[in-house]
């Protein structure tokens, strides 16, 4: 995929996510029933890795390390996330000399340095160039369970999830102008939509920003102006700072991943009601997608028709299972937007949810 525009620090996509939670057997139970497979375990600590198509999800289990400190502050979460670029020697360096802070890891979860800086609430960013198979950082640190030994096998399909599509962070309010400068500045990230949701009691203002090589994108929410505890502030109180509020996985097939999540246990959002499908002909004429299987399964729809150009995206939230973090599953059909069609019905519905849990007051 050839860059959008120019990439000083030369990325390549997302390496993986790291987390970590204070409380044994979280994380891998829900990681299996999302199809991940345990592929690898750490030469000398307490890491593990679960893959799925050619997403890394790293376990730290260590209690003495940057991700069990992370994890005893925040609960179960995402503590750390990697971008892949070229040379990860010069993208260290001249993330430094524009300021970025330095983070030493030598209790991270590989026996390799690998170099890292402090990104949102203070998680470790690495940056890696050891990626390909037989030459990756986990063919040094890790050994490869049974039936992962051949690097043609280490891509299990699990329920067809292949990529991390986006990773969106809640910050502050006030804070989304920071977090913003820090992408643009270190890795020339640039603003691809903006949006400004209100629902009935609450609002919230999303900026979404693109990595020059198209495969690395963080949207930033924060609480917009309008009264009440909303969304996201109920998540920095819950999550007891910024961080990582979901993680959005990109699929072939989102009907027969859906499927498969649902017999494997994964509880999903329901569609916000009925009236949403009936109108799904008159928001996207011509879409030409089959409605009654969607809307069984409560997948949502967004994208453009406009003079028989179909560019449709389909996706769903499951509930949240991390604490209050959450992940999204994914079907782009020439589609790059975020679901902006769909922001406003989503956010309706977790704010009847916040409202049913009481996490909401109102009419006080």
């Amino acid at each position: 995929m050839p860059d959008l525009f120019p990439n000083p620090m030369g990325l390549q996509g997302f390496e993986f996510v790291e987390f970590a939670s204070p409380t044994p057997n979280v994380l891998e139970p829900l990681f299996e029933k999302m199809g991940f497979a345990l592929v690898a375990r750490h030469r000398s600590k307490d890491v593990v890795l679960y893959r799925q198509g050619d997403i890394n999800f790293i376990v730290n289990r260590e209690p003495k390390s940057l991700a069990g400190y992370f994890a005893a502050e925040h609960g179960p979460c995402a503590c750390a996330l990697a971008f892949r670029v070229r040379d990860s020697h010069h993208a260290y360096a001249r993330a430094l000399e524009l300021g970025a802070q330095p983070i030493d890891v030598p209790t991270g979860p590989m026996e390799l340095r690998l170099p890292a800086i402090r990104g949102i609430g203070g998680a470790a960013l690495y940056l890696i160039d050891r990626f390909e198979d037989g030459k990756s950082i986990y063919d040094i640190d890790f050994e490869f369970l049974p039936g992962y030994a051949d690097p043609a096998a280490r891509h299990p399909q699990g329920h067809g999830l292949r990529v991390i599509d986006h990773l969106t962070h809640n910050v502050y309010r006030g804070r989304m102008a920071f977090w913003g400068g820090f992408y643009e500045r270190l890795f020339n990230f640039r603003e691809i939509r903006y949006f400004d949701i209100q629902g009935e009691y609450t609002g919230l203002t999303s900026r979404a920003m693109t990595a020059p090589d198209g495969l690395i994108r963080i949207p930033l929410n924060e609480e917009s102006g309008k009264g009440g505890s909303g969304q996201i502030e109920e998540f920095l109180m819950k999550f007891s700072g910024e961080g990582i509020q979901h993680i959005a996985l990109l699929t072939d097939d989102l009907v027969a991943t859906v499927d498969a999540l649902q017999m494997a246990g994964v509880p999903l959002m329901t569609a916000p009601n009925d009236i949403y499908y009936q109108m799904l002909d008159e928001r996207l004429p011509g879409h030409g997608l089959q409605v009654p299987p969607l809307q069984a399964r409560g997948i949502l729809v967004d994208g453009s028709t406009t003079g028989g150009d179909k560019r449709l995206l389909l996706q769903i939230f499951s509930e949240t299972l991390l604490g209050p973090v959450f992940f999204e599953f994914i079907e782009r059909r020439r589609e790059e937007g975020f679901g902006e069609g769909n922001f406003k019905a989503l956010f309706e519905s977790l704010e009847r949810d916040q409202i049913r849990r009481g996490a909401l007051k109102v009419g006080a």
